[in-house]
């Protein structure tokens, strides 16, 4: 299997921290600026036994053709996908109602990030995307995600319908977010049991047959003269939304 270079302070420090890839080596650019998360990285991989190369700044340039890199850079082997029973099983282990993500085709990589973000922020047991038409887990959605996607269960199927199918049959009630006038407003729809949000892609939002699969559909209530929010903006709401109707349970002091 090919190598992956992960790229970005958060990013590279998360995914160490993580220890779910194989990680291979990792490279700083000469003359870098050995700030706080510089020196956390470095620790870290130092810890773990990991291989540390100090490169010139334009090999780092070259292997993510691009400058973004903050300095620093995390081979590793690819990212290990879960099944939708490694979230079941995660739910479980939590004690709380189980809580799923699903992406309907969502192609820019900054809005998937944002929302895989917010999913692990509020305690999300599982991401499932469709492995055809969508972005995977790439360096770059790392990168959008700011590490966080390297602590989550993301499950890559083929059919998002049938994996919608395949989570009611587990009793878990599916919600899909529109701003369709006649859809539920979010804060007047029960979020508190096991269930799924369905966030649909920028240009179309959901698609038809996903959509029929939904068990009910809500809508942020809105007032200003722009008729709708981004995937990421209006997804990380109703997150954050379903979180509360939990109780925020398990939160903890931000680190």
């Amino acid at each position: 299997m090919p190598s992956e270079y992960i790229y970005g302070r958060r990013p590279v420090y998360e995914t160490i921290r993580a220890g779910r890839r194989t990680v291979h080596r990792l490279l700083i650019a000469q003359g870098t600026d050995p700030a706080e998360v510089l020196t956390a990285i470095t620790q870290l991989a130092a810890d773990r036994g990991t291989l540390v190369e100090t490169v010139p700044r334009g090999r780092l340039n070259d292997l993510i053709q691009h400058t973004g890199h903050q300095g620093v850079v995390l081979e590793t082997g690819a990212y290990h996908y879960a099944s939708i029973d490694d979230c079941l099983n995660a739910a479980r282990l939590s004690g709380q109602p189980s809580f799923f993500l699903l992406l309907d085709l969502i192609q820019d990589i900054q809005n998937v990030g944002t929302l895989i973000r917010a999913a692990e922020a509020v305690g999300v047991h599982g991401i499932i995307i469709q492995e055809r038409r969508a972005p995977g887990v790439t360096p770059a959605v790392v990168n959008a995600s700011s590490g966080a996607v390297e602590h989550m269960n993301v499950v890559q199927v083929t059919n998002l319908s049938r994996a919608i199918e395949e989570l009611k049959s587990h009793d878990i009630w599916v919600a899909g977010l529109d701003m369709d006038a006649a859809a539920t407003r979010y804060d007047q729809a029960r979020l508190d049991g096991a269930l799924a949000l369905v966030v649909g892609s920028e240009g179309e939002g959901l698609r038809r047959l996903v959509r029929e699969k939904c068990d009910f559909i809500v809508r942020l209530p809105m007032q200003g003269k722009v008729d709708s929010l981004n995937a990421a903006t209006a997804g990380s709401i109703i997150l954050y939304a379903t979180w509360q109707s939990r109780g925020f349970a398990g939160a903890v002091i931000p680190r």
